[in-house]
């Protein structure tokens, strides 16, 4: 018998992932408050009957959504989205891959257009696997500060901070008594990380000065005992933001009249938002679903 037909099925998971400081100064080094959340995904590696790697990938409603078959020199046999596989050949071909029956499936359990981190926690459960470095993977794949990397396998909220060539992960203590009043409220669109992040390096400024003031605003919301103190914290933080990428806020944009605050999570434009009220979820709810927007989750419910 084969050695890929007496393999044990493995099974892996990996976090998703929101940034709720830092944003795109964490590429210039400021340190950045990250939260991995509940929801997130999973692989699933048995062996296979045919020579070569078979892919499924299914989504949070059970549907497959993707599915690929490689040969034993990972080209493609057959397929049914052409760009997906050849991104995912491209990941294979950068790991050690020994076995040459093997079949992975991939579970993600949160819709794809969340923004949570659908590649980051793909890539994450490709290391697991094959027992190689995520960080190195994706710089040389996607690419970007390495924070949801590190969320795919925190185990609570985290700080995020790099340091030349290294980088600071530390697990902090961030569990608001006033949490039932944040929520997280899905734009309905989703945000291009990379054009976000094109625009802040495009942007010319003097950014060391508003990196200089992030550590504040960060520890701030941290250590923040009052739901006032901590949206005063996040109003700020979206002020300096919004004074460096010369973009309104979401809410002076869209939501002005909310009574409470919200602030937008990493790329600025879609994805989801940090909302904080004391209004009461139900009328919070209400607000937004007359803006046509009807995915509010609680803080509990999102985040790990």
């Amino acid at each position: 018998m084969e050695v890929s037909q007496m393999m044990t099925t493995q099974h892996f998971s990996a976090n998703g992932k929101l940034l709720l400081t830092g944003e795109y100064f964490i590429l210039d080094g400021a340190k950045a408050l990250a939260l991995p959340t509940k929801y997130g995904q999973t692989l699933t590696v048995e062996a296979s009957s045919e020579t070569g790697i078979l892919w499924k990938g299914v989504d949070a409603n059970h549907h497959t959504w993707f599915e690929a078959q490689f040969d034993a020199q990972l080209q493609i046999k057959k397929t049914t989205d052409i760009a997906v596989a050849e991104r995912l050949q491209s990941i294979l071909q950068l790991c050690p891959i020994e076995e040459q029956q093997l079949c992975f499936t991939t579970q993600l359990d949160f819709p794809n257009n969340w923004g949570l981190g659908s590649s980051s926690t793909l890539l994450s459960l490709i290391a697991q696997y094959f027992g190689i470095d995520p960080y190195r993977l994706l710089a040389q794949t996607f690419g970007g500060s390495g924070y949801d990397i590190a969320c795919a396998t925190a185990k609570g909220p985290i700080t995020y901070q790099i340091l030349g060539n290294e980088r600071a992960i530390i697990s902090v203590d961030f569990n608001p008594v006033f949490k039932e009043h944040l929520y997280f409220l899905h734009l309905g669109k989703k945000q291009n990380s990379r054009e976000g992040i094109a625009h802040y390096k495009s942007v010319v400024a003097d950014k060391k000065q508003y990196i200089d003031q992030l550590p504040i605003l960060t520890d701030g919301i941290i250590q923040a005992t009052t739901l006032h103190e901590f949206s005063v914290y996040i109003e700020q933080h979206e002020a300096l933001l919004s004074d460096v990428l010369k973009i309104s806020s979401v809410k002076s944009m869209y939501f002005s009249d909310f009574p409470g605050a919200i602030k937008s999570l990493g790329a600025w434009g879609g994805d989801f938002v940090l909302v904080a009220s004391d209004a009461g979820m139900e009328a919070v709810h209400q607000y937004f679903k007359s803006k046509g927007l009807s995915v509010l989750i609680s803080y509990d419910a999102m985040i790990l």
